[in-house]
């Protein structure tokens, strides 16, 4: 089974209960079809109590299973709690989009799409002239201003 066929079996159930484990999940879609695995996501904090993150996914072996599991069990309740039952969504690379461990101008997307080249930063930029023409003290040329408030005219 390839892995873009393997993900359209699957199905994401958010709003679970503390009390749910992997075989209560499987118990609840097993009449829809064939279970290949059923995964809950544990916390990954140190100081949580919570024995998983509140969702789950079921990977059923046919499609029509899986769509079949959406459309009845979604808002529906299980341990006295509306769950979400919703088609998987292939998992974010760790390096794009929000929550990921590089800055997004550090992405080779972003880099790619906003380069300029060495030739349009010079055109651009201000010239050697320019720059020279800055005084290097801000202070400069204020000598005879050592007295404050309007000049007598």
């Amino acid at each position: 089974m390839t892995d873009s066929s393997r993900l359209k079996s699957t199905i994401y159930v958010a709003g679970l209960d503390n009390a749910v484990n992997d075989q209560i999940l499987a118990d609840v879609f097993l009449p829809f079809g064939e279970i290949l695995e059923v995964t809950i996501p544990k916390s990954e904090l140190p100081s949580s109590t919570d024995p998983h993150r509140g969702f789950g996914y079921v990977e059923f072996e046919i499609l029509g299973d899986a769509k079949e599991a959406i459309d009845n069990m979604d808002q529906s309740e299980l341990f006295g709690r509306v769950i979400k039952v919703a088609a998987a969504k292939p998992q974010k690379d760790s390096n794009e989009g929000l929550g990921s461990k590089t800055a997004v101008w550090e992405s080779e997307g972003y880099l790619a799409k906003h380069a300029v080249s060495e030739e349009d930063r010079i055109a651009t930029g201000p010239g050697r002239e320019e720059l020279e023409a800055i005084p290097e003290d801000p202070m400069q040329g204020l000598e005879g201003l050592d007295v404050a408030g309007p000049q007598p005219v």
